[in-house]
């Protein structure tokens, strides 16, 4: 069952992107705050719904929010993460995010770069891939020896205690690296390149897909949900790194 909802993923994931590829004619729909919403956003997110919704399960997407089904399944889709720096020209750093989850489950997950053609994947039970190959965490304990991937998402809080907080927590880690796209630097969590990806109040779309790439790369999540489909997101190479940071 899962593998052809996998494949049905993976497809419909290339598709998109092949389609973002396609940067003619591409305007700046709305922005809010610190927020952008452009064209090729929901030209992507138009491709996968209409793909995903022969599955009969509930969709939520970026763009459109919940298209409920009253299915126990639900697709969460961002159908263009790093819309920043995919508007700037940063185009390696931008991706197709594809998820499967069951009630707060990560079942299945599909993130593809299409700029750089690099495809990542994972799914219960068979594990996690990167091209093709199998991946896993890194065995980094040391929260002194780990590198952190983090971020400021559009609904992050800017008061001084929260900043003062926020650096803290990050001065703990040995390198700090932000990419701009949540989904990608999940990914680079599973792979082992990173070591922890922290973000407050990120929206659950922006990680979904690489929870369950994370989660089933032997990865550990962390995953507090708020309101409005907000989420406060930590994923850990390996537990013992988790209960140094929480120590």
């Amino acid at each position: 069952m899962y593998k052809k909802l996998l494949e049905l993923a993976v497809n419909t994931a290339q598709i998109a992107g092949e389609a973002l590829k396609n940067k003619d004619d591409i305007h700046i729909d709305a922005e809010n705050g610190k927020d952008i919403k452009l064209s090729s956003d929901k030209k992507s997110e138009e491709i996968i719904i209409n793909n995903l919704k022969q599955t009969g399960y509930s969709i939520l997407s970026e763009e459109r929010g919940l298209i409920e089904n009253n299915s126990e399944y639900m697709w969460i889709i961002d159908p263009l993460d790093g819309t920043a720096n995919y508007l700037k020209g940063l185009n390696d750093l931008t991706c197709v995010s594809i998820a499967l989850w069951k009630g707060s489950t990560p079942i299945l997950g599909v993130i593809y770069r299409p700029f750089t053609n690099e495809l990542y994947y994972g799914y219960q039970d068979m594990g996690s891939f990167y091209n093709g190959e199998p991946i896993k965490s890194s065995g980094i304990e040391n929260i002194s020896k780990a590198f952190l991937a983090t971020g400021f998402p559009v609904h992050f809080d800017y008061s001084d205690d929260n900043l003062m907080e926020y650096i803290r927590n990050i001065k703990r880690f040995k390198k700090v690296r932000m990419l701009g796209a949540a989904a990608i630097m999940g990914t680079l969590v599973a792979t082992g390149q990173i070591d922890c990806y922290m973000e407050d109040n990120i929206m659950l779309w922006d990680i979904a897909a690489a929870a369950a790439i994370v989660k089933f790369a032997n990865g550990i999540l962390d995953i507090k949900e708020k309101n409005d489909y907000k989420v406060n997101c930590k994923f850990f190479a390996n537990e013992k790194l988790m209960e140094e940071y929480y120590a």
